[in-house]
């Protein structure tokens, strides 16, 4: 499928894309690109031998040149951007070797710089591409542009249709060495890194080191694409993350963070320095760019990560081993320790604050430090406002003689929240001296880069002696027996069940509890067990909170203390809950040795992290430095100020997908003064609208109004039918989709009620079901090859399949079917049907359900045989589906088989080859293509029927 060649338009005040590409072309031969002519695969190889050959000062005979394309041409995406910055060596014909260079990582700007359009690459289609800038020869970044007035979302959309399309084409797939992808609309400018499963949501604007977007292409394109800085986000702030397999682009905040702290290493060699970047904000990939890139100075001997030790969990450890396989020690040894510290070839040391002190204390290993004293050696601390004001930092700062340190933190101490110890009240400029950059939750919130917060103040209580409601905090009744009342915590548990599912879109997120005290904790804990639901409810708390100072958290007098300190009773209770955790999970943890307890510390964090605890109650812990994507609400009855509060706040803002809408804050106590406080002292004074959600009321009219626009272009559903042409089609999908992204976020709500909205839920629907036939048509022409302006525009599925509703719903809905009466049954019927055409996931299973309602449910008696027959029939009929297909086809059952295992585990659907592979006999080459694609569409089909959605 050919790109759609672009339109001028005759509205001369909007620029074209052709327009804006040209111009793009002409601003970038102006920066000493080289202009190139480029049409084909063929020209590209050319153009690259010699560019090599220019690069490396030799030339390559037909054979030698070869034998490089051979090497280019292997592995994914990931596995080339490896093959990228390695070298090869090459047996040159003449029996002499060379090592041959495809781009200089260590002098960036001495490589030789290429701009063409309009290349044209074939894989599964032909498709042409806009703009491409050559570095040495290998088209490294990939521009797509969308004339003024289009979504950018649009140019994503068309760069994910080539990633399937044509990227990995041609002979060589010399695209897939594709770094950095850029997507315009001249008005507003994106980039991200080369990454297939990529969400929008993960495409960034550059920005100035002020935070100031830079959102104009030309703008843009000086600053960005400047040669010598676009080499260098490439060759040196791009991660190549192993865990994952994928490319990583550092955002323009981080880029800055890491630059100020070389700066300050090579420039100003004894200063310290601190990076203000927001909780959420990613400062573990800042962090390990900075450390990865210290290390490679030359008088630095060290660089030493310091995280705390409740803090190197199992994802601080992925992390840092997926950027470098084997750089975190995760064991209690300090002695593996000084081994990495006597190791010269190990630069890149993790470790915990814990076993860095036991390291410069001990007096066994006094004789291995003591070479280390006078070595220049770079400490970078993690959540410096936790864990830096105790005496082990002023042990560290004794006893290395040339060390320079740097601490990041989402939420520094300041004057007006700093804590004293025994050593006094210092701030973070006070240990770390001068802040070298911020990037504040306003910014982050700008950026996209985290949620806002919607709280929710949820309990007032009423004087005895009169009917006004006054202010938890103006009570004059006891208040700890007030806000610790039997009746008060069952209220408070009975409305979290009432609520949870609503808060969490039906539990496809996750909360934390966080409450004030360990006896509190336990009376939640046993109320939440007495209850009948089917949440899954775990806690932890009591660990060794070394120097972490719990009054930086809250004001509830509570204590963090370590397992040898806690009450009998206390470790009795700690040791019950961890049995009921044990028979949940089918673990074998304890508090009777340290480890087996931070094991469990660890398994619960990932455990929240994937979503396998519903609610987890904790009275500080996970509270700070704890990211979980599913998490999404955070309930609170407990007392929490400044930076403790926006920590706290901040384990639910993280971005995943279009459904997580913001961070839902349950506050049981009136904290509003002290959420206002914090948010004055972490942002700005003006800055609470900016980070808190709008109200419940402001959302509803935002609701109606959307409602009322759609309906000025499609009075009722069945109106979608008689739009007139593309654009009267897209304009309905747009209205729509703004529709489905306000309802997810009113549906948060605890007050949400279809019935307060001018659409009934029925309508809704109905206009759903029109929005998934558009959805579907692209779908059907996009298998025909037939071009359409509705393929890049943006239809959240997301919004859809993520409702309430799903194969279970369904199975419950055919289970109310069983001894009821007719006029019952019928009514459940049609509810199913209309259900299932509103619903994308289910639409495919129609035919199959119907089926199943006609031959199975007159025959069961009891309701709760629904399931198991419903299961049976499924696996019969897709059995049946399978042999079908692959008697219809010609396929080998089992390797057929085994491409819908391969998708269930990769999510990868099967490409041309492994289609012709598992045919019994091979078509001709004239019939290749039409079979792969008639047998791709089957495939397709089989999927969505018998795989997505059970």
């Amino acid at each position: 499928m050919g790109k759609r060649r672009k339109r001028v338009t005759k509205n001369m005040t909007t620029q074209s894309e052709a327009s804006l590409e040209q111009n793009l072309i002409k601003q970038l031969e102006g920066m000493e690109y080289e202009r190139v002519h480029i049409p084909d695969e063929a020209t590209l190889v050319s153009n690259l031998k010699t560019q090599l050959e220019k690069h490396n000062k030799i030339k390559f005979t037909d054979k030698e040149f070869s034998r490089i394309l051979n090497h280019l041409n292997k592995g994914s995406v990931f596995d080339r951007a490896k093959t990228l910055r390695d070298k090869i060596h090459l047996q040159c014909d003449d029996g002499t070797s060379a090592y041959i260079e495809f781009i200089n990582s260590q002098e960036w700007c001495q490589n030789r710089f290429q701009v063409a359009n309009q290349i044209v690459n074939e894989g599964t289609y032909k498709n042409r591409y806009d703009v491409t800038i050559l570095i040495n020869g290998l088209p490294l970044v990939q521009i797509e542009l969308k004339r003024r007035g289009l979504e950018m979302k649009e140019a994503f959309n068309q760069v994910q249709r080539y990633h399937k399309h044509s990227y990995n084409g041609g002979q060589y797939g010399l695209f897939q060495y594709i770094q950095i992808f850029i997507i315009s609309n001249g008005v507003n400018t994106k980039y991200y890194a080369n990454n297939r499963r990529q969400s929008f949501k993960f495409t960034y604007y550059w920005t100035d080191v002020d935070n100031k977007h830079i959102r104009k292409l030309r703008d843009f394109t000086d600053s960005f694409l400047d040669k010598c800085h676009v080499a260098k986000m490439i060759t040196k702030y791009i991660v190549l993350s192993e865990g994952d397999n994928v490319l990583m682009v550092l955002r323009p905040y981080q880029y800055y963070a890491v630059e100020a702290i070389i700066d300050r290493v090579k420039n100003n060699g004894t200063k310290n320095g601190y990076i203000w970047h927001t909780t959420g904000s990613g400062k573990t990939l800042t962090s390990f760019k900075a450390s990865q890139l210290l290390g490679d100075i030359p008088e630095v001997h060290k660089v030493v990560f310091v995280v705390d030790r409740n803090d190197l969990d199992y994802k601080t450890i992925r992390d840092f081993n997926a950027y470098k396989e084997g750089s975190v020690d995760a064991s209690e040894s300090t002695d593996n320790l000084i081994k990495q510290f006597k190791d010269d070839h190990t630069k890149l040391i993790v470790t915990t604050i814990q076993k860095l002190n036991n390291a410069i204390t001990r007096e066994r290993h006094e004789k291995a430090m003591a070479r280390l004293k006078d070595k220049k050696i770079i400490f970078i601390f993690d959540e410096c406002h936790r864990s830096q004001f105790g005496e082990t930092h002023k042990r560290i700062t004794e006893f290395f003689n040339n060390r320079q340190m740097f601490g990041f933190t989402g939420t520094p101490i300041f004057k007006d929240n700093v804590v004293g110890n025994a050593l006094g009240k210092r701030t973070t400029k006070d240990l770390f001296n001068k802040q070298l950059h911020r990037y504040v939750i306003t910014d982050a919130i700008k950026d996209e880069n985290v949620l806002k917060f919607s709280v929710e103040y949820v309990g007032r209580y009423k004087r005895r002696d009169t009917a006004n409601e006054v202010d938890i905090d103006v009570e004059d009744i006891d208040r700890k027996e007030l806000m610790e009342s039997p009746k008060r915590l069952e209220k408070i548990v009975d409305y979290i069940l009432a609520h949870h599912d609503h808060k969490t879109h039906s539990r496809d997120f996750n909360a934390i509890f966080a409450v004030s005290s360990i006896d509190v904790l336990s009376k939640y804990y046993d109320l939440f067990k007495s209850k009948n639901h089917k949440l899954k409810i775990a806690t932890i708390f009591s660990y060794n909170a070394n120097e972490s100072d719990n009054s930086l958290l809250a004001d509830d007098n509570e204590s963090q203390l370590s397992l040898g300190e806690l009450s009998k009773h206390s470790r009795d209770r700690l040791e019950t809950y961890i049995d009921d955790y044990n028979k949940l999970f089918g673990t074998n943890y304890t508090t009777k040795d340290s480890q087996s307890f931070y094991n469990y510390y660890r398994d619960i964090g990932r455990r929240v992290e994937n979503r396998e605890i519903d609610i987890l109650l904790v009275v500080n812990m996970f509270l700070t430095g704890f990211d979980a994507p599913k998490l999404n609400t955070l309930y609170v009855d407990k007392n929490l100020r400044y930076h403790g509060l926006i920590q706290a706040y901040s384990r639910t803002n993280r971005i995943l997908d279009e459904v997580k809408s913001q961070g839902n804050i349950v506050v049981f106590r009136n904290l509003r003064k002290a959420t206002n406080d914090a948010v004055r002292l972490f942002a700005n004074k003006d800055a609470e609208e900016t980070i808190f959600s709008l109200p419940y009321d402001d959302y509803l009219k935002q609701f109606n109004l959307a409602v009322d626009q759609l309906r000025l272009l499609t009075p009722t559903p069945d109106d979608v039918d008689l739009l007139h042409g593309e654009a009267q089609e897209q304009e309905f999908v747009t209205k729509f989709r703004e529709l489905l992204r306000l309802r997810n976020i009113l549906v948060s709500f605890a007050d949400f009620n279809i019935k307060s909205t001018n659409i009934s839920a029925q309508t809704f629907n109905d206009y759903r079901s029109k929005y998934l036939d558009l959805y579907d048509k692209v779908q059907s022409d996009r298998a025909l090859d037939k071009a359409s302006i509705l393929e890049d525009v943006d239809f959240e599925l997301e919004l859809i399949k993520r409702d309430v509703i799903n194969v279970d719903y369904i199975i419950m809905l055919l289970s109310q079917m069983i001894d009821t009466s007719d006029e019952q049954r019928n009514k459940l019927q049609n509810q199913i049907f209309q259900i299932m055409s509103g619903e994308q996931q289910l639409r495919s299973k129609r035919e199959l359900i119907e089926k199943f309602i006609q031959q199975n449910i007159p025959e069961i008696e009891r309701s709760e045989d629904v399931e198991k027959v419903f299961d049976s029939f499924w696996t019969k009929e897709k059995e049946v589906a399978v042999d079908k297909l692959v008697q219809e086809e010609g396929l080998d059952k089992s390797k057929f088989i085994d491409l819908v295992e391969n998708y269930v585990w990769s999510e990868n659907k099967p490409r041309g080859e492994a289609i012709v592979q598992s045919l019994q006999k091979q078509p001709s080459i004239l019939e290749r293509e039409s079979v792969i694609k008639r047998i791709l569409i089957k495939f397709n089909n089989f999927i969505d029927t018998f795989i997505e959605g059970m």
